[in-house]
């Protein structure tokens, strides 16, 4: 098998998770009257571990980040489509009996077997990493986690995905299953109105707007439509060169994840930056 080999934006964002998954599994394990059951849900858990280009060496993934805090989650579910993965996964946490490895697409697992086990009715709360490798999630799943009040999510906004396949100069060259596949990430087509505007332009034609102003629309559609309250503004994860590789958004219906990971973005939105 081999494993993926990150940058070191890719390790900011492991270092922001963990920050972050550290102080929201202190503070529910904490809610004594409340007897909260939390869980840890990371949908593209890959093999555990990463080879970081930077180090050389390597580093631990999400997955054994989150295994590693204190106080534990109550439960953990690691989703991957790569077998392989899924399989060494499974190898490094055979003897935890709160772990959960699935194999196939997050998609469906996430709606069908993952998520009804985090009903806000049964004081249950879970902290869900979405961060595909590209637009190979669902909008269905990021709606279903807001509508459901007891989810918090980090997602990953890969616009570079978009940018190579979706927002050409000329969108109607655009090939219909490039198409598609945004459809499904966006949940509709009006990612069209956020991405070309004719206002600037004499004669009439679509140009295409910034990466800014496709996440900040992104951003308002994860609170009006999936419901969330609290959805600050997205960290751009950057290049040596500054370029953004993605951005890293987060959403809650909790003031107090909103006000914790406003202090962890400030911390990490320029570090690594050249």
């Amino acid at each position: 098998m081999k494993f993926d080999e990150i940058n070191y934006w890719s390790e900011i964002k492991l270092d922001i998770i963990k920050e972050y998954a550290q102080a929201y599994s202190t503070i529910i394990s904490a809610q004594k009257n409340f007897n909260l059951y939390h869980i840890y849900i990371d949908a593209f858990s890959g093999a555990g571990v990463h080879y970081s280009k930077d180090k050389k060496e390597f580093v631990l993934g999400s997955p054994l980040n989150a295994l590693n805090i204190s106080p534990r989650f109550k439960e953990y579910h690691l989703i991957d489509l790569n077998q392989a993965k899924s399989d060494h996964l499974s190898s490094l946490t055979k003897d935890e009996k709160d772990v959960f490895v699935y194999n196939g697409d997050c998609n469906s697992i996430l709606l069908q077997r993952v998520f009804p086990k985090c009903l806000y009715k049964n004081y249950r709360r879970a902290l869900c990493l979405l961060d595909p490798y590209g637009l190979h999630l669902n909008w269905e799943v990021i709606k279903a986690a807001g509508e459901m009040k007891s989810i918090e999510i980090f997602l990953n906004f890969p616009v570079t995905d978009m940018n190579r396949n979706v927002f050409w100069s000329n969108p109607n060259n655009v090939d219909a299953c490039q198409i598609d596949r945004m459809n499904a990430y966006w949940g509709d087509d009006s990612w069209r109105k956020a991405a070309y505007d004719t206002t600037c332009n004499f004669f009439g034609f679509e140009e295409k707007t910034t990466n800014q102003a496709i996440a900040y629309a992104f951003q308002k559609r994860l609170k009006d439509v999936a419901k969330f309250k609290f959805v600050p503004d997205p960290i751009p994860m950057r290049n040596s060169k500054s370029a953004i590789i993605y951005y890293l958004f987060f959403a809650s219906q909790n003031q107090t994840g909103h006000d914790i990971i406003q202090d962890i973005f400030n911390k990490y939105r320029d570090r690594g930056v050249v």
